[in-house]
């Protein structure tokens, strides 16, 4: 700490100057005037000081706002108020229980819960298995790696779509545009003979719409089982890697290619590529009645 001693052969009235280790600017005038009081004289004048420039002080964070309880109080109130109302809807609206199970007697649509309605709807598309354990799998392995993966580190606690663009639409179309809209369609639009009816038609339960489903390779005019499976093969690979790697090789200089990497690249795309493939194959089967694009015998047909 500086003592207010004068030291010999000092003027009376010099310039400030910063005093180490204590961050403020303390004037010699100052310290002359306390040895003045020191021998009896006036009162010495305020020292003037600073204020120290800590990080993270308030003048910083006038736009941020600490979690609790400023957000949690909000978040608590809005889920009480939607409780409330789904409590007060469940006891004001008539919802009936359908007649007990008859073994005897098939409902016609039969139909999964309608959190599960979303992988039924799959099976229109998809084999069983591809439908009912690899796309789900797929699903848990994406959301697990999101945070391995994603390479943008703003948006973190807060919200901003211009900052978080590619990872929002993504998040919008697999979510409300497939699983949310494939639960639609089974819930709304899947009626008797599980075919598709508009909300506002009618569930005729004798209605039969003759559907003759092809696979593409014969759509196009293929009809060898060794190119078909070739074609295939081609079509998914293409599509899974093919695509993938002349973005890579297009734009592997781009900052944030390099900064994600060529390992980061190849998950994200190629489950993006998944992603996407499961629409092109929903337009393919409802509008040209195509049910495989790859047909390998007693083993894989996607």
């Amino acid at each position: 700490m500086a003592e207010n001693v004068l030291p010999p052969g000092t003027s009376a009235d010099p310039e400030p100057v910063k005093v180490a280790g204590t961050g403020a600017a303390v004037s010699v005038a100052a310290a002359t005037a306390a040895a003045k009081v020191a021998a009896g004289g006036a009162a010495p004048a305020k020292v003037a000081r600073e204020a120290p420039s800590a990080p993270g002080r308030a003048a910083d964070l006038r736009d941020k706002i600490h979690s609790w309880p400023y957000f949690i109080r909000a978040e608590f109130i809005a889920g009480s108020v939607l409780i409330l109302v789904l409590l007060i809807w469940s006891i004001t609206i008539d919802a009936p229980m359908e007649e007990p199970a008859n073994p005897t007697k098939t409902p016609n649509p039969s139909k999964a819960p309608w959190y599960f309605l979303g992988l039924q709807e799959m099976l229109v598309y998809f084999d069983p298995w591809i439908a009912g354990v690899v796309l789900p799998s797929l699903i848990i392995v994406g959301l697990m790696v999101i945070p391995y993966v994603d390479i943008n580190p703003k948006g973190n606690g807060y919200y901003t779509w211009s900052e978080r663009k590619f990872a929002i639409s993504t998040f919008l179309v697999g979510f409300i545009g497939l699983w949310v809209g494939m639960i639609f369609i089974g819930v709304f639009m899947r009626g008797p003979g599980w075919n598709v009816f508009m909300p506002w038609q009618y569930w005729d339960p004798h209605k039969v719409v003759p559907l003759t489903n092809i696979d593409l390779p014969y759509f196009l005019g293929i009809r060898s089982n060794l190119w078909a499976m070739v074609f295939g093969l081609v079509c998914v690979g293409g599509w899974l890697f093919g695509i993938p790697g002349v973005v890579w090789r297009w734009k592997k200089h781009a900052p944030v290619m390099k900064e994600l990497g060529l390992v980061r690249y190849a998950i994200v795309s190629v489950l993006f590529m998944m992603m996407t493939g499961v629409v092109v194959k929903m337009v393919l089967r409802l509008a040209l009645n195509i049910k495989y694009v790859l047909i390998i015998p007693n083993l894989l047909n996607v």
